[in-house]
């Protein structure tokens, strides 16, 4: 009997002081997370834009050349800048506003502030973003005939195609918030531990948890570009079709004059 009664007192998840305004219920420790997150990501673009050099790229500067110039070749190697140009941005805003959104919780600060990518709400909203933006431009570049028609080619597959196209957002939004938030509840937990061993293994935890952020805004991002490469497949390539055959068409105009 008691051990029931224990397990009634546990609480499972995180609960989140709310706000109900019109039937609609707001996380507001997510909600200022995410503003703080979004905050640093401009404060850290205004900064490297004023101390951007033209030399050789040095500390943050040099951090963020890095990753754009990894996004920029993902880019170009899946879709192609002049396909979809605006995925570098989109992509590069993900990775820093979610790596930031992850480290938030380890921060060590008076109030705890969490990480907002820990709550499966703000993972969701990223992930319809993505999906919607992505469907979005697959029928601006392909046409909704031409796009929409793919799900159903083969068409015995047609279920398949569109079970795994309505999974795309859930699988995206639930492996980011999966891995931060076990590892907010990893914090928790360590921080039960005896004070006179708490630093070490909180350090180490800590440590690890960064190197997990960085990793799922990687993937994040990664996905992002994977999913838009899918969405406009083929509109490279007829390009490259119209552009192989713009040339004989010039040497027979030149040999004819």
């Amino acid at each position: 009997m008691s051990a029931v009664l224990a397990a009634e007192k546990i609480d499972i998840g995180i609960i989140h002081p709310t706000l109900t305004i019109g039937g609609l219920v707001f996380h507001l420790d997510t909600i200022w997370s995410t503003a703080v997150a979004g905050t640093i990501v401009i404060l850290f673009g205004m900064f490297i834009a004023r101390r951007a050099t033209s030399g050789v790229p040095k500390g943050p500067q040099l951090v963020w050349e890095t990753v754009i110039r990894g996004i920029e070749d993902q880019v170009e190697d899946s879709i192609g800048h002049r396909v979809a140009p605006f995925v570098v941005p989109l992509a590069t805003g993900l990775f820093f506003f979610i790596l930031f959104a992850n480290w938030l919780e380890i921060i060590p600060t008076e109030h705890h502030l969490p990480s907002p990518t820990a709550d499966v709400n703000l993972t969701f909203a990223l992930a319809l973003i993505v999906i919607v933006w992505m469907h979005v431009t697959g029928v601006r570049k392909r046409g909704g005939r031409k796009y929409f028609g793919h799900f159903f080619k083969p068409f015995y597959l047609a279920p398949i195609n569109i079970i795994e196209e309505l999974a795309k957002p859930v699988t995206l939004a639930l492996r980011l918030f999966g891995n931060i938030f076990a590892g907010g509840v990893m914090i928790s937990v360590i921080g039960l531990m005896p004070s006179f061993i708490l630093w070490a293994p909180n350090v180490i935890w800590k440590l690890f948890d960064m190197v997990i952020g960085v990793i799922q805004a990687f993937i994040f991002a990664l996905l992002t570009i994977l999913y838009f490469s899918f969405a406009v497949a083929g509109e490279g390539h007829d390009d490259e079709v119209e552009n192989e055959h713009a040339v004989p068409i010039e040497e027979t105009a030149l040999t004819h004059s």
